[in-house]
């Protein structure tokens, strides 16, 4: 089925993809036509949205524009590379374990369980606050060490299932390897499963750092969506009535997240039948 096809099964899915793209866009495209420094205190203090600021200025004279564009940059960043290393650790423990199973799976199952019971917002929190300086790998790594627990049980399940269909018996005939079946029979069947998880993990992770910035816990060295709020936050623009500062960022993070939502919904709605039914 190709993506026109997809798109007019549903509009769900073509409304996510646009509202996504441009966000990529916005962020790679930004610095490029934008070049504004956005940390560096250059212009009048909270000036408001004018042509020469289009988003205005925060207390300390810096461009909001400049800083929307990076931020939203470094968090689409850390969104998508801490839901990819969630999915790889929970294809290869999910994966591993549902198609070998025996102790492997047992242990593996366990681990995953493990992982799932511990509360993933106090566990960051404690963890972020051991470290004085934290770079976007430092964020990246610690939202994908519980994340992908969830990830790897709901790939369990699925191996599970697909393991005893008719085409894993023919590939068992074929003599191929229990690795190769895995990952060249089993995991393929499982794509479009897959990416509707990878969008949802990278609208949590997102919502994670924002959630860890907020309360001063996120990246110390960049911008991102999380450090704006908690500038606007620490800096009172509520108080300044400074809707301009803040406004922008939680909107781009909401329209973020809805997309993600959005295109999970509609590959849902393509590939589960129950889905197109209602």
């Amino acid at each position: 089925m190709d993506l026109k096809a997809l798109i007019k099964r549903s509009p769900k899915l073509l409304v996510g993809l646009c509202i996504f793209t441009f966000f990529v866009l916005f962020a790679i495209l930004g610095p490029f036509l934008y070049p504004v420094d956005p940390k560096k205190p250059q212009f009048e203090s909270l000036a408001p949205p004018s042509i020469k600021h289009p988003l205005g200025t925060d207390i300390l004279g810096r461009d909001l524009l400049a800083q929307l564009i990076w931020g939203t940059g470094y968090s689409l960043k850390i969104g998508i590379m801490a839901a990819l290393i969630s999915l790889a650790i929970g294809i290869m423990v999910g994966g591993i374990g549902g198609y070998f199973g025996g102790m492997i799976d047992e242990i593996l199952n366990l681990t995953s369980n493990v992982v799932l019971t511990i509360p993933t917002i106090a566990f960051l929190i404690v963890v972020a606050a051991y470290f004085r300086t934290r770079s976007e790998w430092t964020v990246i790594l610690l939202i994908s060490s519980t994340a992908w627990a969830g990830m790897a049980r709901s790939i369990r399940s699925q191996v599970l299932s697909l393991k005893t269909r008719e085409f894993i018996d023919l590939a068992k005939l074929s003599n191929l390897s229990r690795v190769r079946i895995l990952f060249f029979e089993v995991l393929p069947n499982m794509l479009s499963y897959i990416v509707m998880y990878l969008a949802l993990s990278v609208a949590g992770a997102i919502g994670s750092e924002a959630g860890l910035s907020a309360i001063g816990l996120g990246p110390t060295e960049i911008v991102s969506l999380g450090i704006l709020l908690r500038w606007a936050i620490v800096w009172e623009a509520v108080r300044y009535g400074a809707w301009w500062w803040f406004l922008p960022v939680g909107l781009t993070i909401t329209l973020i997240t809805l997309s993600l939502l959005l295109i999970n919904d509609g590959l849902d709605q393509i590939y589960n039948p129950r889905a197109r039914r209602s």
